[in-house]
């Protein structure tokens, strides 16, 4: 293949790739997205949950065929069973099959003019002067060649090598995980409502969670701390792999311990803080790659498209300037942190404080507070919450007391 030149490169087809190269393509930008993998949206490794606000935001409308059904609520329960059930505008969303969405982004941005490439590994940086010009390739393990580009993007999720390469600290660190396991199962009766189960027994530092789906399947899955491995978990117990966890929460619920599992899969999500820095001259970090995810679930398809369409408007406005100096694209970084960088940062430090709680805590907290409350936790509006959990239990204020400081 003869060398080809572009706008804008990206690394990665998932929801950051893909919306950042939709709304450049729709600009004019000759973009290119490269994909490892043979095919957009393959493997899945993903809960596939997504806020209905955040396709709203994108001004979208969402087709049938790739979500599996629509979420109303979240009942979450507390290590003694104490639940609160929590159905507002805010928790109205998709259960996606993420597969068919993730292609649904890409085919859009291709209708735009962008082009995608699969099974396409990049394999380093090209620079010119010092400075990022492009990126070397291998198309199918096999033909390699350069591309040149005005501008790269890693969309390239957790692994983010090329962003390693080009001087980002994208290593992630045990304490910044979760390890994961989720079983697709089938038949289970629910309500259209995502379960959330939280305790140190049952997931030390996360929680299981149940995802309903379409015709009775349901995603269910655990995350736990990355540095709770085999071996010693809190409390002394023994076996704190996450899927002898989650096996143990299944065997012990009457509703899931008969019935079938379709598919099952582990990994790795970050739950850490986002990078100091996203840009440097000619590149930038976005998504995933760029640890802009929640940290207190780890989901990341939101955040993701958010930051591609933040992304967006400060390479348009380089592209105007004709400027794509690390100086001129450090208005990303502001943007974003002035934006869901703040609820990020806000979220990191409920994670940090909910890991010092134990079970007990847990089980007064579900009795102090309601789904009014509650939603206003998840919003990052702690002071009302906190002052009803203080009123009855004084001690609690050392640990929650972070959250109003």
């Amino acid at each position: 293949m003869t060398k080809n030149d572009y706008d804008v490169l990206i690394i990665g087809s998932g929801p950051a790739g893909s919306t950042l190269a939709r709304v450049l393509a729709k600009q004019g930008k000759n973009v290119l997205i490269v994909e490892k993998r043979k095919q957009v949206g393959i493997p899945v490794r993903c809960g596939e949950g997504l806020g209905a606000r955040e396709i709203l935001k994108q001004n979208l409308k969402i087709p049938k065929d790739v979500y599996s059904t629509e979420i109303l609520g979240a009942r979450v329960v507390a290590p003694n069973g104490k639940e609160i059930v929590w159905k507002d505008e805010e928790t109205k969303g998709y259960m996606l099959e993420r597969k068919m969405f993730d292609q649904w982004l890409n085919e859009l941005a291709v209708k735009e003019g962008a082009r995608t490439v699969v099974w396409t590994r990049v394999l380093d940086l090209i620079k010119n002067n010092g400075k990022i010009s492009g990126l070397k390739v291998s198309h199918k393990e096999e033909e390699e060649y350069d591309i040149t580009a005005d501008m790269v993007v890693s969309a390239e999720g957790m692994e983010a090598l090329i962003a390693r390469k080009a001087g980002f600290d994208t290593v992630h660190k045990p304490y910044d995980v979760d390890t994961c396991y989720q079983y697709e199962m089938m038949e289970y009766e629910h309500d259209n409502l995502i379960e959330l189960y939280f305790g140190n027994k049952i997931a030390p530092r996360g929680y299981v969670w149940i995802f309903p789906k379409a015709n009775k399947k349901a995603n269910v899955g655990i995350g736990i701390g990355g540095t709770v491995f085999n071996g010693t978990k809190k409390g002394g117990m023994k076996g704190s792999a996450p899927k002898e966890l989650l096996d143990e929460f299944i065997s012990k619920n009457k509703k899931l311990n008969e019935i079938s599992v379709l598919n099952e899969f582990g990994g790795v999500i970050s739950v850490g803080a986002p990078l100091d820095k996203f840009v440097a001259d000619n590149f930038m970090v976005i998504g995933t790659a760029a640890k802009q995810v929640d940290p207190i679930h780890g989901g990341g398809i939101a955040l993701a498209m958010e930051s591609g369409m933040l992304a967006s408007e400060v390479i348009l406005d380089a592209f105007g300037k004709n400027n794509f100096s690390k100086d001129a694209l450090e208005k990303y970084e502001k943007v974003w942190k002035d934006g869901p960088g703040k609820k990020v940062a806000k979220r990191l430090l409920l994670r940090k404080v909910i890991e010092k709680l134990n079970d007990d805590d847990l089980n007064y907290i579900f009795t102090a507070i309601d789904d009014k409350e509650l939603n206003k936790v998840m919003k990052g509006k702690f002071a009302d919450p906190v002052a009803r959990v203080i009123a009855g239990r004084p001690q609690l204020l050392k640990i929650l007391g972070a959250l109003i400081s």
